[in-house]
């Protein structure tokens, strides 16, 4: 089941976040950030953005989330796109469906555009994004040393919907939660 991330996730999120920041790229945090501070992360982007969890017979298999791209006000009709999925439960088709849901969420706020960022080669993260009509946008070379050596970073973009002009306000996450389109996309119960 797809649903919003609760702060009492956190435990399941820092255990599925921890072996990418100790033992991969696939984020360019060095230190695990502990439990509390991944708490405080979950509650305060949810006044945002969207952040779900992928839950299986009470366990948090999965999560994505939305953040803010840049700070200026010019660009708050984009946002980055995360996600991680636990060892155990990969390869079974939860990112593709949850990352769909972060975008379908991602657009019912408003916003028009997501991105991707992803450390390269980054092969199935590449897949997945371009599966899901991401495009790339460029490549940021040597932008981060990690384990050892110096990582490439790419950037792939998404339009969530055609921007308008002038554009409408995001809606901030937290007012949506609520609404009757994002309960049954996310099938919150």
């Amino acid at each position: 089941m797809i649903r919003i991330a609760r702060a009492d996730d956190a435990a399941a999120v820092h255990a599925i976040y921890t072996p990418s920041v100790l033992d991969g790229v696939e984020t360019f945090e060095t230190e695990p950030p502990g439990v509390d501070a991944m708490r405080e992360r979950i509650i305060t982007r949810l006044r945002q953005y969207p952040w779900l969890v992928w839950e299986e017979h009470g366990r948090v298999l999965a999560y994505a989330y939305a953040s803010r791209f840049r700070e200026r006000a010019a660009y708050d009709w984009i946002a980055e796109t995360s996600i991680y999925v636990h060892a155990d439960a990969r390869r079974r088709g939860i990112a593709s469906r949850l990352y769909r849901g972060l975008l379908d969420s991602m657009r019912l706020q408003g916003l028009n555009q997501a991105v991707g960022v992803i450390t390269l080669p980054g092969q199935a993260s590449v897949a997945m994004h371009e599966a899901m009509d991401f495009t790339p946008a460029g490549v940021w070379r040597s932008a981060g040393y990690k384990l050892g050596r110096w990582w490439d970073v790419g950037v792939w973009q998404k339009e969530l919907q055609a921007p308008g002009n002038p554009p409408q306000p995001v809606r901030p996450f937290v007012q949506l939660v609520d609404d009757p389109a994002l309960r049954a996309l996310l099938q919150v119960g």
